[in-house]
């Protein structure tokens, strides 16, 4: 396990930025002293309220439809296992690492914040879990998104107990009380209060959304780039892209995308030849009107970014520790604010798809493209070029569109009634995951086809960003045209291509960075 640099954990200010650089980047975690003080003396409070008669819920309570009951102090200890025990309930295919971390740092995030009345140790027990690379095994089923994330938090809080199955640095699947003693990490004991602290957060959808931001981030620019290649490759204007077009319809998503692909499109040879042998008046929408909908998504990105970013500053938890020695219960851990705009990215990102994959197909059909051969074939009819290239994007964009439906318009009741409505949050993000996934693929198919389609326009000169994208993905092992091949290495070459940000390190040094 490699590890990327510090990350300082205090009582608040942790960014996107620190969540990623634990959740991909392995970065280490380190507890600030005003992180620690706050721990402290939000347990004291809690200590305080745990040695008075008076039942307060989750420090001397029963939980959910059972909170009506009466802890007495022999049996609390026995409780916060039980709670975790009994909430470990997941089902299905394990998640991805990089969420499990996501999910451990953003929980340990509001522990620190002071609001939980967890004990300083666990803390430092969570940190140190996550520093030696101890993954706890969590599951795709178990979270309604309200009360938290409770099933995904159980687990990895059963780990911290010493039990249940985890998976060490090296990827291999132990028990975790072996992995925590191979690392000289003694297991904590829970006591008032803490087995439900640590369950109860949006942290499993919060973190999926702070990934996906930053994967969108890179896929609106690389979206930019293939839509103003195919313009190029069709022939199309760029006339349509001016500033002062879309300065009268001020959405600055918008605005950044033509400015994008007017960056790409700048010395081209190709662009403005829709007048010659058959001449049109207009381009097709899925060209003309590329910036209008990728810069809907990316406002749409701008709302989900303001929103992950106030639920990085919040302190989510039930009940929770007030500065003023109060413990309140609350309903803040329903996750609707955040489950919202995990489907409206699923949703932007199929139209994102959608539009890529038109402009693809259109690349293909000979009466449509302006004179290029069809299915971008060497031999048409001998050979059949792109044709499945195509079928596949439309399978993904279908795929996209049925993973658009909303998850958070659903609601489910559970705890005997007392949990009536819940969020389904952690559903959202695990299907706008996918999303983004096909996502990547689509615009990989569509740069994989308008660079060979580019490169088919002969005695004409593409724009500098485009010949050195050509170069690049060619030195990336994605052939060129010719005869029909083995496809499916060239796609998954260019979806690499894509994915790690080459496409976006090819044209930036000619374009400058990109909006």
């Amino acid at each position: 396990m490699h590890s990327v640099g510090t990350v300082a954990l205090g009582t608040s200010g942790t960014t996107a930025a620190d969540v990623i650089a634990v959740a991909r980047g392995n970065a280490r975690i380190e507890l600030t002293d005003e992180a620690r003080a706050a721990l402290a003396a939000s347990r004291e409070i809690v200590d305080a309220l745990a040695a008075k008669p008076d039942p307060v819920y989750g420090v001397s309570t029963g939980f959910g439809a059972l909170a009506s009951r009466h802890i007495g102090p022999d049996l609390r200890a026995q409780l916060q296992r039980n709670i975790v025990r009994s909430h470990a309930a997941g089902m299905g295919p394990r998640v991805e690492r990089e969420v499990v971390r996501a999910l451990m740092f953003l929980r340990l995030k509001t522990v620190c914040s002071g609001h939980t009345g967890v004990r300083p140790e666990v803390a430092q027990t969570m940190a140190d879990v996550l520093n030696a690379g101890i993954t706890p095994v969590v599951h795709e089923y178990g979270s309604l998104g309200c009360s938290g994330d409770l099933a995904p938090l159980s687990h990895c809080a059963l780990t911290l107990m010493g039990e249940g199955d985890a998976e060490g640095p090296d990827g291999e699947l132990k028990p975790a009380g072996e992995l925590l003693a191979a690392h000289g990490i003694t297991p904590v004991e829970l006591r008032e209060k803490e087995g439900l602290a640590l369950l109860n957060g949006t942290d499993g959808m919060l973190g999926m959304l702070i990934m996906a931001l930053a994967d969108l981030e890179t896929l609106y620019k690389s979206a930019d780039v293939t839509a103003a290649l195919t313009l190029e490759a069709l022939l199309g204007t760029d006339k349509v892209l001016a500033p002062e077009l879309h300065a009268i319809r001020p959405h600055p998503g918008q605005a950044a995308s033509a400015a994008n692909m007017l960056a790409v499109l700048a010395g081209s040879g190709l662009t403005g030849h829709h007048q010659d042998d058959a001449p049109r008046v207009q381009d097709a929408y899925s060209v003309r009107c590329a910036p209008q909908v990728a810069g809907a998504g990316r406002d749409t990105m701008a709302h989900a970014r303001t929103v992950a970013e106030r639920e990085l500053a919040a302190a989510v938890d039930n009940p929770v520790v007030l500065p003023d020695g109060r413990v309140e219960s609350n309903g803040n851990f329903h996750g609707a604010p955040v489950a919202y705009v995990l489907d409206f990215l699923a949703i932007a990102a199929a139209d994102l798809a959608s539009i890529a994959e038109r402009r693809t197909d259109r690349l293909l059909d000979k009466n449509r493209s302006h004179g290029l051969p069809p299915f971008l074939a060497d031999d048409a009819g001998v050979d059949s070029g792109l044709m499945i290239a195509q079928y596949t994007q439309a399978a993904l964009v279908s795929e996209m569109k049925r993973l658009a439906v909303p998850a958070s318009a659903d609601s489910i009741p559970s705890s005997a009634m007392q949990e009536d409505h819940v969020s389904m949050g952690w559903s959202a993000a695990r299907k706008l995951r996918t999303a983004v996934d096909n996502l990547t693929r689509v615009v990989a198919i569509e740069l994989y086809a308008a660079t060979r389609a580019v490169e088919l326009r002969e005695g004409l000169t593409p724009a500098p960003a485009t010949r050195a994208v050509i170069e690049a993905i060619r030195e990336a092992g994605v052939e060129g045209p010719g005869p029909d091949r083995f496809l499916a290495p060239d796609l998954a070459a260019a979806d690499t291509f894509v994915r790690s940000g080459a496409l976006l390190a090819a044209v930036e040094p000619v374009t400058g960075a990109l909006a």
